[in-house]
């Protein structure tokens, strides 16, 4: 196959139209130069052998689209961002240590959202980061701010945002915020405080390329007209269930011995903050939900997302359409385990925070869905979830809909597992889990025959999946080997179905905590096609 055919051959089965023959032939040379282990041979063919081993490869024939093409001059509020939950922690929720590595890693692969709790050290002359009143062993503030600005722009030049949640005295406010800006210097982004108070659009990703932002709790003026930290916010963690209760709105209410009398803000610490954040405590979801003229953050845990929605869906929908939502685990997940991110999407919040030390597939629905626009850390919300309808409403994801896109899967082969085997390991029995996740009509699991004894198993399967909402929808597959007491898995991917390249495509297959397995790829056909109905 020369250069013309191959050309050929992305036009009509790749569906790449706009394709030149100039990037053919440098396809054509890429993948010999692989072949020939990197030496410098160009050869003006490929052989059989070379252009099977070139639909198998995951750089050169990815599945999604590997470049931000989304447009990032809108308000910060219209994406989604990726999000970790006490990114500071090594295990679980209760007794894990502390550390910088788990804050650099998230953001090696990308993750734009960073959460530090901020507590006193036992003299209360320094800040160190730790989960408040459980058994964690602390990490010392400065190195996670240092962590922060090592890494922050490793895999993507979007803005990072810090969230803290701050359990200080003023006078370590004050401290924190010195660290903050010797740390960071140009890097961080201050607007004023007029601006601050003032603000009533978020800034656009394009516009803080390079720059960290924080995100904390205001100040809020007292009766005296002075500036305060709200009501109870130093000492009630925004996040804890076991020190919280909850009234019969569903939010959550600070339990009285655990708050404090208001205290002043340290202006040092005031003057970084450039995403105001609030939570529910105390209020019901109609006084905390309110589209005004500024802008802010709310926090809501995962139990008072499904109350939210369960109560007035459109009510978070619309104030997402402004405004910042984060979402984060229920305090009962000890053991550092997640929720469906997918209920958080659906609704519009734009920060659906996980926790990243763990794994399973919730977390592997969050790492699949940031591969989009890049793997960047920012995706563009649809403009269903921005606008309103034409009689006022908003988009709710229970609405029965028109199928949109019927997306047909094909099953060719697995490829890479000798190669990672034992000469001993018995023959495995492979066979594929393959699925939906989005709104609940897109939503199913399918699964292949199982190919005996191969290692390198091929299917000729093809699955065919309606959706109605695909700018929603990511398809999941899981490779698991048959077993006589318990199936063991083996790999897995799940990507974003408005990603997707259409014809014959190599899928790199991770493990359970989302990394990579060496040379363990899928060769799949994808075939998208738009309708109105079926």
């Amino acid at each position: 196959m020369d250069a013309s055919k191959l050309l050929e051959f992305l036009h009509k089965e790749q569906g790449e139209l706009k394709a030149t023959l100039q990037e053919a032939e440098q396809l054509l040379v890429q993948q010999n130069q692989q072949q020939q282990q990197q030496q410098l041979i160009h050869s003006q063919e490929l052989k059989i052998d070379d252009f099977f081993q070139l639909l198998c490869n995951g750089s050169l024939n990815a599945a999604l689209y590997t470049a931000v093409h989304q447009d990032m001059t809108q308000p910060v509020s219209h994406y989604y961002i990726y999000t970790g939950h006490n990114s500071y922690l090594t295990g679980n929720q209760l007794n894990s240590d502390c550390s910088v590595v788990p804050i650099i890693d998230a953001l090696r692969r990308g993750v734009r959202v960073i959460e530090l709790d901020l507590w006193p050290t036992t003299d209360k002359e320094n800040i160190e980061v730790l989960h408040g009143k459980t058994l964690t062993d602390p990490v010392d503030f400065e190195k996670c701010i240092v962590a922060i600005k090592e890494n922050a722009f490793s895999a993507s030049e979007y803005p990072v945002v810090i969230t803290l949640e701050d359990h200080l005295t003023t006078k370590l406010q004050g401290k924190a915020a010195e660290i903050i800006e010797r740390v960071l210097a140009n890097l961080l982004f201050c607007p004023s405080a007029h601006a601050l108070e003032d603000l009533e659009e978020f800034p656009a990703p394009e516009t803080l390329k390079g720059q960290i932002l924080i995100s904390t709790k205001p100040p809020k003026e007292d009766e005296d007209g002075e500036k305060t930290q709200a009501k109870g916010s130093s000492s009630v963690p925004e996040e804890k269930h076991e020190h919280v209760a909850h009234d019969n709105t569903g939010a959550a209410a600070s339990v009285g011995e655990n708050q404090a009398a208001d205290k002043p803000l340290h202006p040092k610490y005031a003057g970084i903050i450039s995403i105001p954040a609030g939570k529910m405590s105390g209020s019901s979801f109609k006084e905390v939900l309110v589209v005004g003229k500024t802008v802010k953050r709310i926090s809501l845990s995962e139990p008072q997302l499904e109350k939210v929605v369960e109560e007035s869906p459109e009510l978070l929908v619309k104030f997402t359409q402004r405004n910042i939502v984060r979402v984060y685990p229920s305090g009962m997940r000890v053991d550092s385990s997640n929720y469906s991110p997918i209920l958080g999407w659906t609704h519009g919040a734009q920060m659906v925070a996980l926790n990243m030390q763990g794994y399973g597939k919730h977390l592997w629905l969050l790492h699949g869905f940031f591969k989009a626009n890049g793997g960047c850390g920012y995706v563009k919300k649809p403009d269903f979830l921005l606008e309103m309808g034409k009689d006022g409403e908003v988009f709710d994801p229970l609405k029965p809909r028109p199928v949109k896109t019927i997306l047909k899967v094909k099953l060719l082969t697995c490829l890479g597992w000798k190669e990672r085997s034992s000469k001993h390991h018995p023959l495995p029995d492979f066979y594929i889990r393959m699925g939906i996740a989005g709104v609940p009509a897109d939503s199913v699991m399918k699964k292949t025959k199982v190919v005996e004894d191969s290692w390198t198993p091929t299917w000729d399967t093809e699955f065919e999946f309606p959706l109605t909402v695909p700018e929603l929808a990511l398809i999941r597959i899981e490779v698991q080997e048959e077993k006589y007491m318990k199936d063991d898995f083996e790999g897995q991917s799940c990507l974003p179905i408005s990603e997707l390249k259409s014809g014959y495509r190599c899928v790199q297959l991770l493990d359970r905590k989302g990394f990579p397995l060496a040379g363990v790829r899928m060769l799949l056909h994808f075939e998208l096609n738009t309708t109105t109905s079926l």
